[in-house]
């Protein structure tokens, strides 16, 4: 039987949660969550620094969505990254269930290497912390370098204090 969301996480976890964490708590959450399913469609992304909390992951994340990469699309066994304020996409990446770098576990992988040139060294691996929100860790050439989020965009729904467009 498969672990589910709510049996894994015992408290309830938002973005804006995410973005307060600090590393050792996301990388606690990474490691107890499951993959959850394979996401479909577009998904709202939100990039948190490593270090720093809050006060720091917050003005950051606002800035690179604005300026560099607000989420990704999903297809069946490929995704996007979406790219700017005017959604371009681009950097296109295999998409698969693999064992994390992290920790062996299950985990959905992100995986570059084998189609895009320009992203080849790097590999994202993501669980679901959340009903649609997961967690991902980014690898560059097998080196843990920093973490986002990703939701299913739902109609109406505010975005976390500090990253809005």
């Amino acid at each position: 039987m498969n672990e589910t969301v709510s049996e894994a996480v015992s408290e309830a976890v938002s973005e804006a949660d995410l973005l307060n964490a600090g590393d050792a708590r996301l990388l606690e959450l990474f490691r107890e969550s499951p993959p959850g399913d394979i996401p479909t469609g577009p998904l709202e992304g939100t990039g948190i620094v490593r270090w720093g909390g809050g006060e720091v992951a917050r003005p950051l994340a606002r800035l690179v969505r604005l300026a560099v990469w607000r989420g990704k699309v999903f297809g069946p066994g490929y995704v996007s990254n979406r790219l700017t304020t005017f959604d371009i996409l681009a950097i296109v990446a295999q998409v698969y269930r693999g064992p994390s770098r992290l920790d062996g576990r299950e985990c959905i992988v992100v995986d570059y290497s084998k189609i895009s040139l320009a992203a080849r060294g790097i590999r994202d691996e993501i669980r679901e912390v959340g009903p649609g929100l997961y967690l991902g860790v980014v690898w560059l050439f097998g080196y843990r370098v920093g973490w986002f989020s990703l939701r299913v965009p739902e109609i109406d729904a505010p975005r976390p204090a500090g990253t809005e467009d």
